[in-house]
């Protein structure tokens, strides 16, 4: 079904070695027998595959094998977390709204600004697909409670919404460094972005220095474009095959 077409395989690292093996030689060969058949079939396919996991950790643990890796990893691209562009946030809702409306026969009704700015203050652990299925509950249920409880009930504390304990203490020095590492990881992703990952650029625009921009990244934990991983793509078009 998907010869002159995408076959898309999301979580790749879940492939055991079994289909791992098989999936390298149709890539290689461009051609599979089915099950029970006698000829080999060939096929035209684009294959796309997508993964949450650092292949180059799988690979180094005998999960994950080095050749389908270095096969499919020709074009790679990282999809930050939903946490990290609210900015698409509404654009997303909207698009929900429309997809669940159709699929459930109704004109759901538009998301209030003053939930909009709920959904965008939101950490989204669960990423896109939290986000689409708190909608699909809002196109089924019409009123704001279906999602606003979940929301509000599992928000993590962040370093702006501090817990002050009624019996004990706090360090208003070590929350205030918390914060402003927080502020600091925020505006070095966004200048990434914004040059798009371009390291160099992003340190001028900061008016840092390149070694120090580094560091920052390091210590700040994020994730930049490399070699296939954490929230990254693959696409690998196989061509005569």
């Amino acid at each position: 079904m998907a010869n002159r077409g995408t076959l898309f395989l999301d979580e790749i690292a879940e492939l055991d070695m079994g289909l791992q093996a098989k999936l390298l030689q149709l890539l290689q060969d461009g051609q599979f027998c089915r099950i029970g058949a006698q000829e080999d079939k060939r096929v035209e396919v684009r294959v796309v595959c997508a993964t949450n996991r650092h292949l180059d950790k799988q690979i180094e643990a005998g999960a994950f094998r080095a050749d389908l890796f270095y096969r499919i990893n020709v074009v790679d691209m990282q999809l930050p977390p939903l946490r990290d562009r609210r900015e698409d946030i509404p654009e997303l809702v909207g698009y929900f709204l429309e997809a669940h409306g159709a699929m459930f026969k109704c004109i759901p009704r538009p998301v209030p600004s003053r939930l909009m700015q709920v959904l965008q203050a939101y950490d989204w652990p669960g990423n896109i697909r939290q986000l689409e299925n708190l909608i699909k509950r809002y196109v089924i249920l019409g009123t704001e409670e279906a999602i606003t409880s979940d929301l509000m009930g599992s928000r993590p504390a962040s370093p702006f919404e501090p817990h002050i304990p009624i019996d004990g203490t706090v360090s208003l020095k070590k929350i205030t460094q918390q914060a402003v590492l927080e502020v600091e990881r925020r505006v070095i992703l966004k200048a990434l972005q914004t040059h798009h990952w371009n390291r160099k650029r992003a340190a001028r625009a900061l008016n840092i220095s390149y070694r120090a921009l580094l560091y920052k990244i390091r210590d700040a934990g994020l994730s930049v474009p490399g070699p296939l991983g954490r929230g990254k793509v693959a696409t690998h078009p196989v061509a005569e095959v």
